[in-house]
């Protein structure tokens, strides 16, 4: 096994576009680290170059002791599983999954050995025969893993290998993929744009925006401390509810203007956030996860001062919870982008996720109860959170 280290890292491709700025990065021996973020941020450029399919522009690579920026990739003793899965048709199960060894000139009996352990691992023993056509697609992935695990790698590079699987199969093959990782104990860098996929996977999570790394932490602390606006945004399902705000702090107490909503900030917040103090009268975000909205009919021990009144224009019934959708007269930063903002005043969309035994009807007008002590609170300027 071995740790992954990225000390500086640059790609420019020849047209001069920068594609990851300056990315530090180390992965622990034995890790599971999730690189995360939108379409075109960098991800799967920085797993190509530890993989060594993209020449590194600058800074180091190192895997375990070793330095590898000019290693060819067959010499990284590293096993990729590709977004395709890149399994030969032509072939078996057994002889896709025992490829790479018999072009290593392994001894027969070796790759035997290694492939009937795999397949065991991943319960294909009944499919070695089969052909890749025959198989389903999660059995096609587990062929594509099971070709990383016979070659006992230093560390395995997985880029988005669940995209093409469906919904309920995607569950699965996580849970899957992640047991199987504690289990063989191997370094491991994986590449997914779900955040859910990074959430209940990696034991930490790498996001990045326009190649910029912008937080590396466990899933938890991600959730509960997003460094920035974006990180806010993108880390959550559904997404951080983020507002134009303005405080008012008194003493011990104090209040949060959203629009036309001025809310009590409970003692919890202030005692959280000592910082917002700075704050008095200036500008800000503030940041209302959905499971900090409740009916206020179910939150009977919210005070009034921490409740406003809305419509409701949308409800998404899921057994366990309630998606409400209503209006809040504050304006709405929608995705942690500076110009992505609803300017009418009056029409910012919010989601709540209410308790499953909630009596809220389409159209009805509603007393909300906000979690204020949960609050996140973001610099209007530098969108950095304002920490304790």
């Amino acid at each position: 096994m071995a740790t992954v280290q990225l000390d500086g890292i640059n790609k420019v491709y020849e047209n001069g576009y920068h594609a990851i700025h300056d990315l530090d990065l180390e992965i622990a021996d034995k890790e599971f680290l999730v690189l995360v973020g939108p379409s075109g941020c960098g991800k799967s450029t920085a797993l190509r170059m530890i993989a060594g399919l993209e020449t590194i522009t600058g800074g180091t690579m190192k895997i375990g002791d070793k330095v590898v920026n000019d290693v060819e990739p067959k010499d990284r003793d590293i096993a990729m599983v590709f977004q395709n899965y890149a399994l030969y048709p032509h072939m078996t199960v057994y002889d896709n999954i025992g490829f790479a060894l018999k072009l290593a000139k392994v001894p027969k009996a070796e790759i035997d050995t290694r492939v009937r352990k795999a397949a065991a691992i991943l319960e294909l023993e009944d499919n070695l025969d089969r052909k890749p056509g025959q198989l389903s697609g999660g059995q096609r992935q587990r062929v594509a893993m099971g070709r990383a695990i016979v070659r006992q790698p230093a560390a395995f590079l997985m880029d988005e290998p669940l995209s093409n699987l469906d919904a309920k199969l995607r569950v699965q093959m996580r849970a899957e993929i992640a047991a199987l990782q504690r289990e063989l104990a191997v370094t491991t860098v994986y590449v997914t744009h779900d955040q859910i996929e990074a959430m209940t996977m990696g034991d930490r999570v790498a996001v990045l925006k326009d190649g910029y790394l912008q937080q590396v932490d466990t899933p938890q602390n991600l959730y509960d401390h997003p460094v920035n606006v974006f990180v806010a945004a993108f880390i959550g399902s559904p997404s951080m509810n983020l507002f134009d705000a303005q405080v008012d702090l008194q003493g011990d107490t104090g209040t949060i203007r959203l629009g036309s909503h001025t809310l009590g900030l409970s003692p919890e917040c202030l005692v959280k956030h000592p910082k917002l103090r700075d704050y008095s009268d200036r500008p800000l975000i503030v940041g209302i996860r959905p499971e900090d909205y409740e009916d206020a009919q179910l939150a009977p021990e919210v005070p009034e001062s921490q409740r406003i009144t809305s419509k409701v224009t949308l409800l998404e019934s899921l057994g366990s919870e309630i998606m409400a959708h209503f209006h809040v007269d504050a304006r709405k930063i929608e995705s942690g982008d500076p110009d992505a903002v609803e300017e009418k005043v009056g029409q910012a969309n919010a989601v709540g996720r209410f308790n499953p035994r909630s009596k809220a009807r389409m159209g009805q007008e509603i007393e909300i109860a906000i979690s204020t002590e949960n609050m996140h609170f973001f610099d209007a300027e530098t969108r950095q959170s304002i920490e304790s």
